[in-house]
């Protein structure tokens, strides 16, 4: 163990890690959702692709926790175990997907998912039907397919929720709901896989302490009656998260 912990700490790019970790607590604390936006670029830029993974699952394991009573009470159940039945279908063939990826492709597929659903929230599309069953399924396998191949479970159900007309308490605590249930699935399968680096993995749960923090600040930020402010920090984490995860800045 001791040698792990050792390891652990001489990761390249540690001081990087943490302050990713930290500014990803505060955002997922007060939007429910964010953090592997901001975490996976960094990650992935001194990790190699399975490695970031494996960090960000370790490290989002503990941080929402907090927060995890108030979500239940808030929150559709309905709606969140339908997509994490659409997880558990497509995550494996993500997971296989990714063990024959590249580092360069990886942080260009990172980068344009999130530009994506950063393009199609700012031009103001709403879903004006009704979430039926078929389409949450669709959309957790969807979000559960990247979750295995680029560690982002959220695009597709941040775009399915932010473009209804719930309200913003209802969606934050959908988004916390789900994207801890993915971490859970998505480290059992990691394991199942024969996948995890228990170094990393050590790294990301000592990075879950101060995730925990900043969960909880950013939980006491939000304000249920600021729909305004909730999207326009939404789409300021997504479009930067967008523009750090270009490899242009890798050199």
């Amino acid at each position: 163990m001791p040698e792990v912990l050792a390891a652990a700490g001489s990761t390249t790019g540690l001081i990087w890690l943490l302050c990713a970790v930290i500014v990803a607590g505060l955002v997922r604390g007060f939007a429910g959702f964010g953090s592997a936006m901001i975490i996976m670029p960094v990650a992935a830029s001194v990790l190699s692709p399975v490695q970031a993974v494996i960090f960000l699952t370790a490290a989002e394991l503990l941080g929402p926790l907090p927060n995890l009573p108030a979500a239940l009470r808030q929150g559709t159940k309905r709606d969140v175990s339908l997509l994490l039945a659409g997880v558990v279908l497509a995550m494996p063939l993500g997971l296989l997907c990714l063990s024959y990826v590249s580092p360069d492709p990886f942080g260009w597929i990172v980068s344009g998912v999130v530009m994506t659903l950063l393009v199609l929230l700012i031009t103001g599309w709403r879903y004006p039907g009704t979430l039926s069953p078929p389409l949450v399924v669709g959309t957790g396998a969807l979000g559960g397919f990247m979750t295995g191949f680029a560690g982002i479970a959220g695009p597709p159900v941040i775009m399915l929720y932010m473009a209804s007309k719930l309200p913003i308490a209802v969606i934050r605590a959908n988004f916390l709901l789900y994207l801890l249930g993915i971490d859970l699935l998505l480290f059992a399968m990691l394991w199942a896989s024969d996948l995890l680096v228990w170094q990393i993995v050590v790294l990301g749960l000592l990075m879950g302490i101060p995730s925990v923090l900043a969960n909880m600040i950013g939980a006491r930020l939000f304000n249920p009656g600021s729909e305004r402010l909730f999207r326009t920090v939404a789409y300021i984490v997504i479009g930067l998260s967008a523009i750090i995860s270009l490899p242009l800045w890798k050199g």
